[in-house]
């Protein structure tokens, strides 16, 4: 599809808002970048975006700015300050935060840009680098209905399945359970792959051997996969799915849900960042079952009989 004649605005030029931004560009936007660090801007300005110096800069020049940035303080301090995005919005200008955010302070923000004057969407994505390249991300928005229409040409030439959930805040609460199944089914691919090696078949063997049953999934398609070889090269970081999956723990207990399954599967992500994997793709999760002699989270129930 087409933006001609739009003003669009990143801010935040990791893995996810890179290719993103490029993926605009072709759209046929007007592309302003900022981001932390330099050297991302200068790649895309080389490749014919335009390049600012502050997040300020960016609204200055955008009728739309999306934020793809690491969490939710990095978000308010993209917004906030003489350099950020409300110091230089536009009269009635849409701002669009395209990662993991939690959902109080979701809320607090759009409540802060209507003040500004302009309009507000939540719209976290899912898809990985591999779909941010693409233009092929899963993305859950929330927002009024005004606002979702206006974002919608924008998160069309980014997404192949975009999806309004409800008002603001409505996209992060999918984001939320999305990665609660997200990193649930990394963690039963990889215990299902160590079971499958340790009592010795091949674990290849074995995936393709559940290819079109009902435990086949786009996690056991991919990370499987990477699992298999020993490849994670990070597509979602391990310090990015932790992450999310705090905030999920945090939203869980605000509304005095206990999600044991979820707290498990954090703790597992919490081990493999503080044992120096942080930074590899989240499939590393297997790392942790190839020890030679992986430490129990919990105790062993008792056998049958005992006690």
């Amino acid at each position: 599809m087409s933006l001609a004649e739009s003003a669009v605005g990143m801010v935040g030029l990791g893995l996810m808002g890179r290719p993103m931004a490029l993926n605009l560009h072709r759209a046929g936007a007007r592309v302003t970048v900022a981001n932390r660090s330099r050297p991302s801007v200068d790649l895309l300005a080389a490749e014919g975006l335009t390049p600012a110096a502050s997040p300020r800069e960016v609204a200055e020049e955008s009728d739309t700015i999306i934020l793809m940035v690491s969490d939710t303080p990095a978000v308010e301090t993209v917004l906030d300050g003489p350099d950020g995005v409300i110091a230089g919005l536009r009269p009635g200008a849409l701002v669009i935060d395209m990662g993991t955010t939690e959902v109080p302070a979701t809320r607090a923000f759009a409540a802060r840009i209507a003040e500004a004057g302009g309009g507000y969407v939540d719209a976290p994505v899912s898809g990985g680098e591999i779909g941010a390249r693409d233009a092929a991300l899963t993305i859950m928005a929330g927002g009024s209905e005004e606002d979702f229409a206006r974002a919608l040409p924008v998160l069309n030439a980014l997404g192949k399945r975009v999806t309004h959930v409800g008002r603001v805040g409505a996209g992060q609460i999918a984001k939320a359970a999305n990665q609660v199944i997200v990193g649930l089914t990394i963690g039963a691919v990889a215990e299902a792959l160590s079971l499958a090696k340790r009592a010795g078949a091949d674990p290849a063997r074995v995936r393709e051997a559940l290819d079109g049953g009902f435990a086949w999934s786009r996690i056991m398609e991919v990370h499987g996969q990477r699992m298999i070889d020993g490849q994670f090269q990070p597509g979602g970081k391990v310090r990015t799915q932790l992450k999310d999956l705090v905030q999920a723990e945090k939203l869980a207990a605000s509304l005095g849900l206990d999600l044991p399954a979820l707290t498990l599967n954090r703790q597992l992500f919490e081990r493999l960042a503080e044992s120096g994997d942080a930074e590899l793709d989240h499939s590393a999760l297997i790392r942790l079952f190839q020890a030679a002699e992986p430490t129990p989270l919990t105790q062993p129930s008792p056998t049958r009989g005992e006690g």
